[in-house]
């Protein structure tokens, strides 16, 4: 599998948050890259599939930096509408909608029209746990992204992020998972 470095439509939206994310922004980024190598790896996605998935990826996790919240899904999801209503996907905005929705469901997305939704899922998953779920993704691949696209700190942002959640409402520690 060969990686994939050009995600130009990803890096035009993220320059508009580069401020609001400050010095997560590489950690992100990079997160985004890895992820969407993983979900070309898992589905072998054509270039309108992938520019959707940069899409949904770029704003995926947007409002923990939006929002300054560790339950960001919503304030995502109304990012990249917005963003959506101002350009030529528009008609594709339910399915990139739910694949930000949906990326942190517990359970497999069954019957939803669109397999993008739970590729994106699985993407996610897959960088979130370091590689250790796979879903079939070659070690060695998972490998070669994460020294590519180094972690830089994003792992350590979201415990940090978590770990103020807890704090705040030990009965919610996670309430951006969905099941």
């Amino acid at each position: 599998m060969q990686l994939i470095n050009d995600f130009s439509v990803l890096d035009k939206i993220l320059q508009d948050y580069k401020v609001q994310i400050g010095e997560d922004f590489i950690g992100y980024r990079n997160h985004l890259y890895r992820m969407l190598n993983f979900a070309n790896c898992l589905g072998r996605l054509g270039s309108f599939d992938l520019e959707k998935m940069m899409i949904a990826a770029a704003f995926h996790d947007i409002g923990i930096w939006t929002k300054s919240t560790v339950d960001y899904i919503e304030p995502s999801v109304h990012e990249a509408r917005h963003w959506l209503h101002s350009s030529e996907y528009f008609a594709d905005e339910q399915e990139i909608l739910d694949m930000i929705s949906l990326h942190h469901k517990v359970r497999q997305v069954k019957d939803h029209p669109s397999p993008l939704v739970e590729l994106f899922r699985r993407a996610d998953l897959v960088d979130f746990s370091l590689g250790l779920i796979t879903f079939g993704v070659p070690s060695d691949f998972i490998k070669t992204v994460k020294q590519v696209y180094p972690n830089a700190g994003f792992h350590k942002c979201l415990m940090r992020l978590s770990w103020r959640q807890f704090k705040s409402q030990p009965i919610n520690p996670l309430p951006m998972m969905k099941w």
